[in-house]
């Protein structure tokens, strides 16, 4: 085995071990720092990854196959390193709604939870499969119920559990009914001997749960329904973590299997995956409008997401594969703005109403223009990334439309979505800066952190937007590891 394959691996995972560690010798007014701290090593992480050193930069495999470095695994090792970044600045923002004594214990578990998805990034085996999820799911039963001291959080968490834990049982089930049947679990190998068992109804069935497991990672209909409570209940770090993170793990996950393992299945599937896409959109999108909610909302709006990412699935080609990964990319700098600003002006108020947002232009202008930009992205105006992405997803959809006539339907549904969109999306933006009367003018004071957190995510949503020809080199050699 090539043990320098899984190097980053390993540094997180010892990250996160020291980060539990410095809760004992760190001092309660300064564990605050502590998350600054990780912050600083991931990055070192990250640069590393970007020059090509280390186990990023080197393609192979360990573990006897089941564990792969290629181009795919290194575009969502660095998205996630990014993600986490992100999420440790929001976090070092909440962590005076965190008790005292377990600042550095949260720090610690979104860094484990990192390490599963960079696990989950490089899986190349049913088995690599479950225990990357297994480390991404139960660490994230812990982050979202949190705050103990919430009855709201720890409904959230106990809902995420069972779900979770349900979930989890249908795509072991699957991966059991795969094994039984052709005896292999590694994707390389299944893709060798799947096309002899295409008419197996139980390995036919197997597949099918071990999508239902991810449906449920994805938040795709009809497994969404755990989003919006959790989403609510969470503390908004954690919620952060989940929308882009959890997801994103759930998209590599599912390209792996549709695309790696079972490639002569999903060319049948094209129908079933146009419909999940279809109804994911139209149900995140409706069920956002009644949503006076913050977190809430934006449940509903990951939901539609899903949907949005599952065209660049449907598509069942390398234009939809890379339009979804550049999707992903700009989705995290336009969530993580949203968020951000979410817990620099909620955390002092006892409600998470949309009202609460009432003269935020008045109270902080880059808050306000942060909250607004990130709107604008979700809701796909140009010239921020949300456009692009949802306009490379759109245009690989169109592009199957001669070979099936379904794939225009799915088009119209999708721009129904986006037109849906606007009204909620907008009303966040109308209650920033025309809201009557509001009831809080104070200035909203702002860490130096923050302010290079808040400027990152719009340098972002721009540079996705208006450059996007770096990230689409990377998607496409990442897109291109599905052809060999």
């Amino acid at each position: 085995m090539n043990s320098s394959l899984i190097m980053l691996e390993i540094s997180v995972i010892g990250l996160g071990l020291v980060l539990m560690l410095a809760d004992l010798f760190v001092p309660a007014e300064r564990r605050r720092f502590i998350g600054y701290a990780a912050i600083a090593a991931l990055g070192v992480l990250l640069v590393t990854s970007l020059s090509g050193n280390g186990s990023c930069g080197q393609f192979g495999t360990a573990f006897g196959g089941m564990f792969v470095n290629d181009a795919l695994s290194l575009f969502f090792k660095q998205l996630f390193i990014v993600a986490a970044i992100l999420v440790l600045f929001m976090a070092a923002e909440f962590s005076d709604k965190l008790a005292a004594g377990s600042v550095a214990e949260y720090y610690s578990l979104i860094v484990f939870a990192l390490a599963g998805m960079l696990f989950a990034a490089s899986s190349n085996d049913f088995t690599m499969l479950f225990v990357s999820i297994e480390l991404i799911t139960i660490t994230f039963y812990v982050l979202v119920s949190f705050q103990r001291s919430k009855l709201q959080s720890l409904e959230a968490g106990v809902k995420y559990l069972i779900l979770g834990a349900l979930s989890s049982s249908f795509m072991v089930f699957g991966i059991a009914l795969i094994w039984g049947t052709t005896g292999e679990l590694n994707f390389t190998k299944l893709a060798a001997v799947a096309p002899q068992f295409a008419d197996s109804r139980i390995f036919l069935l197997g597949v099918l749960l071990v999508l239902v497991g991810l449906g449920f990672k994805i938040a795709a209909f009809p497994f969404q329904i755990w989003a919006p409570d959790v989403y609510q209940g969470a503390p908004t770090p954690t919620t952060a973590f989940l929308a882009i993170g959890s997801k994103a793990a759930g998209f590599v996950l599912l390209l792996r299997v549709l695309f790696t393992a079972v490639p002569s299945v999903t060319a049948h599937w094209a129908n079933l995956l146009i419909v999940i896409s279809a109804i994911t959109i139209l149900y995140g999108n409706l069920c956002a409008l009644p949503q006076r909610n913050l977190k809430r909302l934006l449940g509903y709006s990951s939901i539609a997401h899903a949907g949005y990412l599952l065209l660049g699935v449907a598509a069942l080609s390398a234009s939809g594969q890379s339009a979804l990964m550049y999707y992903l990319a700009g989705y995290v700098f336009t969530v993580m703005a949203g968020f951000f600003v979410i817990t620099l002006v909620m955390r002092h108020l006892a409600t998470e109403d949309i009202g609460g947002l009432a003269g935020l232009n008045q109270r902080s202008p880059l808050l306000a223009a942060t909250l607004t930009l990130a709107m604008v992205s979700l809701a796909g105006i140009p010239p921020l990334a949300g456009f692009f992405g949802k306009f490379l997803l759109l245009k690989a959809v169109i592009e199957q439309g001669p070979a099936h006539p379904g794939y225009y339907c799915l088009t119209f549904t999708a721009l129904a979505g986006v037109v849906i969109s606007f009204y909620y999306y907008f009303g966040v933006i109308r209650a920033i800066y025309w809201s009557k009367d509001p009831t809080d003018l104070s200035p909203i004071e702002l860490s130096a952190p923050a302010k290079v957190s808040l400027w990152a995510c719009i340098a972002g949503m721009f540079w996705l937007g208006l450059f996007p020809n770096t990230v689409l080199n990377m998607t496409n050699l990442a897109a291109a590891v599905f052809t060999k």
